[in-house]
């Protein structure tokens, strides 16, 4: 344990200082001048401080008023040496942060006592501290694995999805990125964006209780086979619905509306503009501009500026002005992001952003 002892007179420095010698397993740093103390304290920090009240330049309340305000010194226990036991000054050097008081002449024995129950009380805080560090990291450590769990049945409830309606691994990556970066261009928060991330790739979870006969159709559906199809939002959000886990929420609103459009003329709800959640707007701009660059067995990628030409065309009736707004923003983003997750080979199956 180090104590810190400051007093203007060499003589007083020395008599406190041997007394502490008395004290095993203490230390002490001794200054004259309180703002060398302070100095010293800001690259230290000590378990006591012992500081004298009338000293020239700084006395010691002042002293305890600017050692306070050293972040590691908040909680220091602090002693300060009178040779005065007036009430007034008293309450002055509490309201500054003084712990304790001794009045001069200092008894030996109060001394060593007071002394040594201050570091007791440090030793303990001290311990305190430690258990709290240990504490919050284990339950850091806790959390995180919780979350990886999380993060890993959300991917395997994507992956569901995928093996009945698999569209590319890539389709999926590169929606949620885009989504993501949407939701950056319209300045919501990075636990946002991230949850968005992570929710996003359910959207289509539903279509795990489509028909094969279709899910996988190559050719347009009927009329009666769309209104089936339809149903896969439904479905998604009963699959994601009641969840604790505040993304499986997040998803379970994305797969019942993304397929909502911003005129009232979606499903399967007919929301309208702001009735439609942030999320699924969002996610409704994302998976159909990804849809139309991708190739499909049944048809070839659009060109880019004819995809991004019908999102111009949509805004206000299809997608959300700003989603757009967004989107269109962050193109140099949201193109990098296209160039990185290149179709993986797999075309083998189909995907209709209209489905």
């Amino acid at each position: 344990m180090r104590v810190l002892v400051i007093d203007d007179a060499q003589i007083n420095v020395a008599l406190l200082c041997r007394l502490l010698d008395k004290i095993a397993h203490c230390s002490s740093q001794s200054f004259l001048d309180p703002a060398l103390a302070l100095l010293w304290c800001a690259k230290n920090t000590p378990d006591l401080v012992l500081v004298d009240y009338m000293m020239p330049d700084m006395n010691g309340i002042e002293f305890i008023r600017q050692f306070r305000q050293i972040a590691p010194c908040a909680d220091i226990p602090v002693l300060m040496i009178t040779s005065s036991d007036e009430l007034a000054l008293r309450y002055e050097a509490f309201e500054a942060g003084a712990n304790d008081f001794l009045i001069k002449p200092v008894d030996k024995i109060e001394f060593l006592a007071r002394t040594k129950n201050m570091l007791a009380l440090r030793k303990n805080q001290r311990f305190l501290e430690d258990r709290a560090t240990w504490l919050d990291a284990e339950v850091r450590k806790a959390t995180a694995e919780i979350r990886a769990r999380e993060q890993e049945t959300i991917l395997r409830l994507s992956k569901a999805a995928d093996s009945r309606d698999p569209e590319t691994g890539a389709h999926i990556v590169r929606m949620a990125n885009y989504s993501r970066i949407i939701a950056s261009r319209l300045g919501l928060s990075p636990e946002f964006q991230q949850m968005l991330l992570e929710a996003a790739p359910m959207h289509d979870i539903g279509k795990v209780g489509i028909p094969d006969h279709i899910l996988l159709k190559p050719g347009k559906l009927t009329t009666e086979e769309f209104a089936i199809m339809k149903q896969h939002a439904n479905l998604g959000f009963q699959i994601l619905t009641g969840s604790q886990s505040a993304t499986l929420q997040m998803g379970a609103e994305i797969a019942l509306s993304h397929h909502e459009k911003y005129d009232g003329s979606g499903y399967p709800q007919g929301l309208a503009g702001e009735n439609i959640p942030l999320v699924a707007r969002i996610v409704a701009v994302a998976d159909v501009f990804d849809a139309l660059t991708s190739e499909r067995p049944y048809k070839v990628a659009w060109e880019l500026e004819r995809a991004l030409q019908f999102l111009r065309d949509g805004r206000g009736q299809h997608f959300d002005p700003l989603c757009i707004d967004a989107f269109m923003s962050a193109l140099p983003e949201i193109l990098e992001i296209r160039e990185r997750y290149k179709e993986d080979g797999d075309t083998t199956n189909t995907y209709d952003p209209y489905r």
